[in-house]
């Protein structure tokens, strides 16, 4: 391997190292969980298996999706402390418009 094969080669490697640290859940602070189905569109906390970005959720709830919350709390938001146990929120019924 040549000088230059083997620059790329490390360049290369620093940039799947850092790609795989960047998807990295982060460091919750002592009083916070993950917790799962609660984040809306755009304000989840980290990447999925989907996408490795805060702040890249697409629809709200996602069972899939994650933010920090106060602990004890995920269950009570409706959220589940690991991924895809969390049910949708449900949407309410349409009220029939009053006749007229």
């Amino acid at each position: 391997m040549t000088h230059r094969h083997a620059l790329i080669a490390a360049a290369l490697a620093s940039v799947c190292a850092t790609q795989a640290a960047a998807q990295d859940m982060g460091t919750p602070k002592a009083d916070q969980e993950a917790c799962y189905g609660v984040a809306k569109a755009g304000q989840n906390d980290c990447g999925t298996a989907t996408h490795g970005c805060s702040a890249a959720a697409k629809t709200d709830n996602d069972p899939n999706e994650w933010k920090f919350v106060a602990k004890g709390t995920c269950t009570k938001l409706g959220g589940a402390l690991e991924p895809g146990k969390a049910q949708p929120a449900k949407a309410e019924p349409a009220k029939p418009e009053p006749q007229k």
